[in-house]
């Protein structure tokens, strides 16, 4: 079916519905400034813009086979890189490989406590989520692993399970597999269907509170495993856990010396590995491995410690140590999924999963960053959902991106995701060949291991003070997130900091205020003289600033209001439906404030006044308030905004019609500048924006004096062609003016030699004249006129392309209309 066809039977669809294809548009017309009639054709060429159309929405969003094939292109990122895989690339990683390795084995198992599983299931997390991850990475610093923070939520959830579901008291691994794989199931699904942009709605000042509140909670509940000390659970809110440690200190065991002096012994190697990098700073990468691997040697030195005190007590030994280890994969089975024990811990699966997203793609992101790489968060959660999926097939429990191996692995040297498969091995050789090792592991060094990790999870006072020079009311949602952590629990935390972020964006774009702008001439000046200043006209320029300086611009400077009567108002933040109101509201007091209406006597009689205006008491006659003038236009700015919905060009209609009858029996201009949607441009002109208001009987278009902005087309047309032909025309009259001169002297010799001359000379005017004929910028010596073409299309004239040319259009019109003129077929052009 052709266009004009269903166009036709489109118009007569619409007939027989009832449906007015001119709605709203007040001139019942579609082309209303006619280009033949208002723009000369032989000054520039005409432009009608074309509204974008649904099957064009649909064909820009409908998948496509070639979208499909690069959806799977992307789902496997390490086919871009694995065919160019070198030996240099393989040594960075190895180095990086084996070095997380020999810190994640120590941690792993650490917090396997944290989640109230026995070591092993941190081991096989570890391993799963190394293995695993770099198939769909596309950070080759992260490492997917068991957390301190997820372990906490973890243990948190094993623990509401048994309540509710006694029968799995013995069995917590399977509690934490199936929280697994439902928590990646969902995390798989929201970034196969690229939704990885919702982790956006969770702010720095969340994220920052919830990692700072977490380590205080995990490292104040390792307190008493540190210390030795028992009977009190170290799972309830920090505080109390803080109160029930004071009570019982002086139930202090021998734990203490095992836990305290390797926290002491942490702290002193990285401090003493930092401190001799800046002694020493060639042999920085030296101190760097050194420092890393303090962990390591740390849980080495105290599992020798207690081997020592310890082998004759294996029954009962002195103090607290790790046990019994399985060797290999003894736990690796089909997880268990049933309803009752999905009903059990549902109410905790969305802090789970915020959890990981939260730590993984904050992590991953400012790796990203520090290295120069950019990662794709939908394929990140790819990545964690498939570990989650698949790590309990082997025991594993939730995972996510840690920050601490991470940073280590980062500084390592790494060179791609692969290093994970390094690092796997690594983990794999502990469970297969280490498994007897860890038996006299000491409890409270495993605590001081957690407890000196968390640590640097903590937000510094520089950094908060740095928020606080940013945006003072982040700091205030960073301090609740973190006093709910601590007196609550780490899921109301994460709830109360992204609730109230969420809630003050929304009353920041509920309560948003537009600004009424006023205009500055303004000059640019460069060191102590000011450019353009042999040519006033291109020195100066318009400037347009907030009327009330809160833009922090030097209130000195005076800014013009634009023109009596005329308003230039920006939005702020977007236009849609919760802010409309808003905006409008202001405009319409401000409006009212500072003109009056054009009719005082409107209302002939008292009673046809409205009671909100009731005027005048009884008697006294009506104000003119000649000081303030009568409104005549509005120009509104959409540099801010995007897109605009059903209401908020309602509520714009409303207001439109409102000002109508105040400044009636004058209609009232809308000029609308710097739409930067085509989408906004439809809806605005649906509703009658973009055209001239008819008044009267007269059609609009004959009274009003379009105001166009234009440009060069380039090209032939350009004025670069047509100064360049100049330039060169003048080369060829002085040489054929050189050759008149030379024929007209006389003489043999003379002549001989002024033939020689003329000959050379006509040779060269010859070849300039063959060169110009043969220049495909100037169609063989045809002389190029400078063209130019309108910017915007001319059948919305009051669709401006910015501030200036919106206000010359309004006042071009106001003065027409004052002077009693009226513009037929006549047309300027603002360039």
């Amino acid at each position: 079916m052709s266009s004009s066809t269903a166009t036709k039977v489109g118009h007569g669809l619409a007939k027989v519905l009832g449906i007015k294809l001119q709605y709203r548009n007040p001139t019942g017309q579609e082309d209303l400034a006619r280009g033949e009639s208002v723009y000369s054709v032989s000054t520039a060429d005409t432009f009608v813009e074309q509204e974008p159309t649904s099957i064009e929405w649909i064909q820009q969003v409908a998948p496509t086979g070639q979208t499909l094939v690069n959806w799977v292109y992307h789902l496997f990122p390490f086919t871009h890189w694995i065919g160019r895989y070198n030996a240099t690339w393989l040594v960075g990683d190895l180095i990086a490989g084996i070095t997380v390795g020999a810190v994640v084995v120590p941690q792993s198992m650490a917090y396997a406590k944290l989640a109230l599983l026995p070591p092993q299931f941190g081991l096989y997390s570890s391993f799963m989520g190394v293995l695993i991850y770099w198939f769909f990475a596309t950070s080759k610093d992260i490492t997917i692993g068991p957390v301190a923070v997820m372990s906490t939520v973890t243990g948190t959830v094993v623990t509401e399970v048994i309540k509710k579901l006694p029968e799995y008291k013995n069995e917590p691994n399977v509690i934490a597999s199936a929280l697994a794989v439902i928590a990646g199931a969902v995390i798989c699904f929201i970034g196969l269907i690229r939704c990885g942009w919702i982790v956006d709605f969770i702010s720095l000042a969340a994220i920052s509170a919830y990692m700072t509140g977490s380590a205080l909670n995990i490292a104040v509940g390792q307190v008493p495993a540190l210390m030795g000390i028992t009977g009190f659970s170290n799972r309830d809110a920090t505080y109390r856990v803080v109160i029930n440690i004071l009570k019982h200190l002086g139930r202090t065991k021998i734990d203490a010396a095992m836990g305290l002096t390797a926290l002491a012994m942490l702290y002193m190697i990285r401090s003493a590995c930092n401190f001799g990098a800046r002694k020493m700073p060639q042999r920085k990468k030296m101190f760097f491995f050194i420092s890393t691997l303090r962990t390591s040697f740390v849980i080495l030195l105290y599992t020798m410690i207690s081997w020592l005190v310890n082998r004759h007590h294996r029954k009962k030994p002195i103090f607290m140590i790790l046990g019994t280890v399985p060797r290999g994969f003894k736990n690796a089975a089909v997880p268990t999924i049933n309803k009752p024990l999905i009903s059990a811990f549902a109410n905790q699966l969305p802090a789970s999963i915020i959890v990981i997203l939260i730590e993984h793609i904050a992590i991953a992101k400012s790796f990203g960053r520090i290295n120069n790489y950019t990662i794709d968060p939908s394929q990140e959660m790819v990545a964690i959902g498939v570990s989650n999926l698949l790590g309990p097939f082997l025991g594993a429990y939730p995972a996510t991106g840690s920050f601490s191996r991470t940073a280590i692995k980062a500084k390592a040297g790494v060179r791609t995701p692969l290093a994970g498969v390094i690092t796997a091995l690594v983990v794999l050789l502990a469970i297969y060949a280490l498994t007897a090792v860890f038996f006299y592991i000491p409890n409270a060094s495993l605590s001081a291991v957690i407890i000196h990790a968390v640590g640097d999870l903590i937000t510094p006072p520089n950094t908060i003070y740095q928020f606080w020079r940013i945006n003072p009311l982040e700091v205030i949602i960073f301090f609740a997130g973190v006093f709910v952590t601590i007196f609550a629990s780490i899921e109301d935390g994460i709830y109360t900091t992204i609730c109230i972020s969420v809630a003050v964006l929304l009353f920041r774009v509920v309560k948003a205020k537009g600004r009424f702008l006023g205009r500055v001439k303004i000059h640019s000046v460069v060191g102590d003289h000011m450019m353009g200043s042999d040519d006033p006209d291109k020195s100066t320029r318009n400037l347009f600033l907030p009327m009330n300086h809160n833009d922090g611009s030097n209130p000195e400077v005076e800014v013009e209001s634009p023109y009596p009567g005329i308003f230039i108002y920006r939005f702020s933040e977007g236009f849609n439906y919760p802010n409309a109101n808003h905006y409008l509201d202001q405009l319409i007091a401000t409006v009212f404030k500072e003109t009056r209406r054009t009719n005082p006597a409107i209302y002939p009689r008292l009673g046809d006044r409205p009671w909100n205006d009731p005027g005048p008491r009884r008697g006294q006659p009506i104000p003119i308030e000649p000081d303030r003038p009568t409104l005549k236009a509005i120009i509104l700015d959409f540099s801010s905004v995007n897109n605009v919905d059903i209401t908020s060009v309602q509520h714009l209609i409303d207001v439109r019609n409102q000002l109508d009858r105040y400044a009636a029996p004058d209609t009232v201009d809308w000029h609308l500048a710097c739409i930067n949607n085509r989408w906004t441009k439809r809806a605005l002109a649906s509703a009658g924006f973009g055209f001239p208001t008819p008044q009267g009987d007269a059609p609009a278009y004959e009274r009003w004096k379009p105001v166009f902005s234009v440009a060069e087309i380039g090209g032939l047309h350009s004025a670069a062609a047509a100064a360049e032909y100049d330039d060169n025309e003048k080369v060829l009259q002085r040489q054929r003016t050189e050759e008149t001169r030379n024929h007209g002297v006389g003489g043999t010799k003379i002549d001989a030699i002024t033939h020689s001359h003329d000959t050379a000379s006509s040779a060269s005017g010859s070849d300039l004249t063959q060169q110009l004929e043969n220049s495909k910028a100037y169609g063989g010596l045809k002389v190029p006129t400078a063209r130019v073409a309108a910017i915007h299309g001319l059948n919305k004239p009051l669709f401006h392309i910015d501030l200036t040319n919106a206000l010359q259009s309004a006042i071009a019109n106001v003065e027409m209309r004052g002077e009693g003129g009226v513009a037929k077929g006549v047309g300027t052009m603002g360039v």
